[in-house]
């Protein structure tokens, strides 16, 4: 197992390269400068020529995409923002508490709805409740997440009063951004649920557990469920991922400081550094938990587990 975590970690190197150079190499081919972007339109061009030698941005590209990973790599110094003038993780460090609690609270929402409601469909398949669950899952699948949000900022924020249109001040400011992005989830992960239980439920071990005499709710939760649990796992560490990473619409929508806004932001500042920053950050703490979820496979799955094993030895 040690192993296994080990060459996965490694992989990482090739992989973080491989995105820092392809959006370092997008951010250089659009057009404009930072500090045409920061001095402004009306600014002298030998201002603009300066401020982008003091930047850095003179340079060729190649070069500049060099002593950026050698600094990174043998400093640990990923630049400072151009707009702020302050190291890029403190920026992430003060925002990326607002996009965890997002997604967290995102992700286990819509667990808790999704997954309940697809084992009950499945188990009763073609029932009145089960065409419910089916249609609203479409329904909410299909609609855009920012509509949605507009959506619940009218009911909520200005036709009733009771939560907070903007901001991240108090728990009540979180209420509609994570219901935004955990209804459209909870529809995936109902029809998922659905799916893989009714190819489980048709097992032989099901049937002959039925016949040995056990309830139907052990079978259900003891035998199908735990072993549907495999592509659940994966789709709700998916989800993680990509709410960590996309909830530029959310954040936008809610006017949430989350790295959303501020990859948004700094992408229209042409702000290199905190940008490359954000999205190597965020490629990471991806890779890591596509890694948690494979290692969480061993402990639902003793066969792959043995295969872990095997693989170390």
């Amino acid at each position: 197992m040690a192993k296994y975590v080990i060459s996965r970690l490694l992989l990482l190197i090739p992989i973080i390269l491989g995105v820092s150079f392809i959006v370092f190499t997008i951010l250089s081919l659009t057009p404009s400068d930072p500090a045409s972007i920061i001095l402004g339109m009306n600014a002298e061009q030998e201002a603009i020529d300066e401020l982008n030698r003091q930047l850095g941005f003179d340079k060729p590209f190649l070069v500049r995409y060099a002593d950026y990973v050698f600094n990174a790599v043998t400093r640990l110094d990923f630049g400072k923002s151009y707009m702020t003038q302050k190291p890029v993780f403190e920026e992430i460090a003060g925002r990326f508490p607002n996009t965890l609690l997002i997604a967290l609270a995102g992700v286990a929402l819509s667990a808790l709805i999704g997954v309940p409601i697809g084992v009950y469909s499945a188990v009763r398949q073609y029932s009145a409740g089960d065409a419910i669950a089916s249609v609203t899952s479409m329904l909410l699948a299909a609609v855009p997440g920012f509509w949605l949000g507009m959506t619940f900022m009218l009911i909520f924020s200005l036709k009733l009063g009771v939560l907070p249109a903007s901001g991240a001040s108090t728990w009540k400011h979180f209420v509609m951004p994570v219901l935004t992005m955990s209804l459209p989830a909870a529809a995936q992960m109902l029809r998922l649920t659905r799916s893989t239980m009714l190819e489980t439920i048709r097992q032989d071990y099901v049937r002959t557990a039925r016949a040995k005499g056990a309830s139907e709710r052990r079978v259900i939760f003891k035998h199908a469920l735990k072993n549907a649990l495999l592509p659940i796992i994966t789709i709700l560490g998916i989800n993680f991922g990509t709410q960590l990473s996309g909830a530029i619409i959310v954040e936008s929508v809610f006017s949430i400081p989350g790295i959303g806004t501020l990859v948004v932001t700094s992408i229209r500042m042409k702000d290199i550094p905190q940008v490359m920053a954000a999205t190597i950050f965020l490629a990471t703490l991806f890779c890591l938990i596509i890694l948690a979820v494979d290692l969480l496979y061993a402990f639902i799955d003793p066969r792959i587990k043995a295969k872990y094993a095997k693989a170390s030895a």
